[in-house]
């Protein structure tokens, strides 16, 4: 049997008045999603435990099988294992982003992009390069990552400070959110000293040059020590593969024990190659009977405040991605069964996460046979006209396992 999980992060949303009331799911052409919402198991499951954080880590842990109330440590330690940055057991992590600060008339500053302008690869890689052996010391290390996401590591250090995940803070002032609390001293020295290297930063100015944003400071959030995880094999017995563009989803897809497969051209942002992820989980599934696959497209849309782009990235996950990968497993034949789920709603209105349920849809290979097909597509209201309310999120997949 070949399982899928697909993942379209931050896809659920709210009613919009610039979509005439209704939600980017509900506005997007989504011919295949429709298709398996029409025939299989529509509904709503909550994500986001009560009194976790709605944080991508929470949600996509949950999508991944796993209790987060249990399991759940923070988000940085995660994001260390896709890197392969190893923690002691007194180790705390950090995500450090890249980001835009911007002073306002009558004094203060306000996060004007927590993306610090979406750098390439490339640069962000080099300006971490250089910060690092700025601002690093003993007990202090800087680790790259993708674009505007990096790892801060502080060997034996302190987590029980306060940080404000920087997407919260969209266009919002940032005073009272720097770290406050046992240790922040330190990250607040080393946000100060991030500030004049990025001013003089060859890669900042060129940016600035060519008119784009550019970070300005770094930012730490998302504290954590590292999580133990049974694997999915120890589980479920299950082999199976991950693919994603950001380290959070990478490094709990190798917590759970799954290979991580890297796709040319996936970037985590619009540009990211949707079909080149199908093509790529297509070849996984034919050596392994699981397959993860993550699309960060839909939530980084949905930071921007920008309804048409999500609808976008929504549409292009459906053509390029489910489409193909709905394809190739006909294709396969035998037993198969896939699950769709966002890890939580970013509604385009607020630019971050909220913790509402959200639609997941089941559909497995008997579905193909059914002669009539109802009539609801994949969205949260037909989700919600169902009835059906899983309220602990993490017990799909292994419904779906032991089906």
């Amino acid at each position: 049997m070949k399982v899928v999980v697909l993942q379209g992060d931050g896809m659920a949303d709210e009613p919009i008045a610039e979509l005439g009331g209704k939600t980017p799911l509900d506005v997007a052409r989504t011919p295949n999603l429709d298709h398996m919402a029409s025939r299989g198991i529509l509904g709503l499951t909550r994500t986001i435990p009560r009194g976790l954080p709605p944080g991508s880590d929470v949600g996509t842990m949950s999508v991944l099988g796993y209790d987060p109330v249990r399991y759940h440590t923070g988000r940085s330690p995660i994001e260390a294992a896709s890197m392969g940055v190893e923690l002691g057991p007194d180790d705390v992590a950090f995500r450090m982003n890249l980001v835009t600060l911007e002073s306002v008339e009558g004094g203060g500053e306000i996060m004007r992009d927590f993306a610090g302008g979406h750098p390439s690869r490339e640069e962000g890689a080099a300006i971490v390069a250089d910060l690092g052996t700025a601002l690093g010391r003993d007990g202090l290390e800087l680790h790259a990552g993708l674009s505007y996401r990096h790892l801060l590591v502080w060997r034996k250090g302190e987590s029980r400070m306060r940080t404000t995940p920087p997407h919260d803070l969209t266009d919002k002032p940032v005073g009272r959110a720097f770290p406050d609390g046992p240790g922040a001293d330190v990250l607040r020295d080393l946000i100060e000293r991030s500030r004049p290297l990025l001013a003089e930063h060859a890669r900042c100015q060129e940016r600035r040059v060519r008119g784009e944003r550019a970070p300005t400071a770094v930012w730490f959030w998302g504290q954590g020590k590292r999580p133990r995880l049974p694997t999915l094999r120890e589980r479920f017995g299950v082999d199976g593969a991950v693919i994603a563009a950001v380290d959070l989803v990478n490094g709990l897809g190798v917590l759970a024990g799954l290979h991580r497969i890297t796709v040319p051209g996936a970037t985590g942002y619009l540009d990211t190659d949707f079909r080149a992820k199908a093509e790529y989980g297509l070849r996984a599934l034919a050596e392994r009977d699981f397959l993860f696959l993550h699309v960060e497209a839909p939530d980084e849309c949905g930071h921007l405040g920008d309804p048409q782009k999500k609808v976008e990235a929504i549409e292009n996950f459906d053509e390029k991605t489910v489409g193909p990968l709905l394809e190739g497993l006909r294709a396969m034949g035998g037993d198969w069964r896939v699950l769709v789920m966002p890890d939580h709603p970013t509604p385009c209105a607020l630019k971050t996460h909220t913790a509402d349920p959200v639609p997941f849809l089941v559909y497995v290979a008997a579905d193909e046979q059914k002669p009539r097909a109802l009539s609801r597509g994949y969205n949260e209201r037909d989700a919600r006209d169902q009835g059906i309310f899983i309220p602990d999120g993490h017990t799909l997949l292994e419904r779906l396992l032991r089906r």
